[in-house]
């Protein structure tokens, strides 16, 4: 079965109960050997990273400046694009699945060209946008992303 890619989309400036759903979001992804790809930076973006980090996961940051400077530590490969906010797109095109923690203007826009694109965005705590897979844990929200 070929390794599934799943974006961990959210909120840079997030809620401690949203840190820790991300964290744990991004260690079971990486225990059942998927691919995280994020934006590289903090928030629900770094504690993912962490996450999945910490069981040995391997972490995309898609970064929208032209360096890695400001990368999380644990990103595994940076992508620096120089796009900005556009750099959104290329994290949920990538992405074989969505799972969207919090809410960011970011996030949103994540959300809307994902499902634009077709891609399943399975909502822990986000927007409430009609559309969307409503998850209640990160448990089901990875379990839902695997299966795509």
């Amino acid at each position: 079965m070929p390794r599934r890619y799943v974006a961990v989309c959210g909120a840079s400036e997030a809620t401690p109960s949203q840190l820790d759903a991300a964290r744990e979001v991004g260690r079971l992804l990486a225990r059942e050997g998927a691919v995280v790809i994020n934006g590289g930076f903090g928030g629900v973006m770094g504690a993912a990273s962490e996450g999945a980090a910490i069981e040995g996961g391997t972490v995309v940051g898609i970064l929208p400046d032209s360096d890695r400077a400001e990368v999380n530590a644990h990103v595994t490969i940076a992508i620096a694009t120089g796009l900005g906010q556009a750099r959104n797109a290329v994290i949920v095109t990538a992405a074989d699945s969505v799972i969207a923690i919090g809410q960011g203007w970011g996030t949103l826009s994540e959300i809307a060209l994902a499902r634009r694109l077709g891609r399943p965005v399975f909502a822990l705590g986000t927007w409430d946008v009609k559309g969307l897979d409503l998850v209640h844990s990160p448990e089901e929200a990875v379990k839902r992303a695997l299966e795509g």
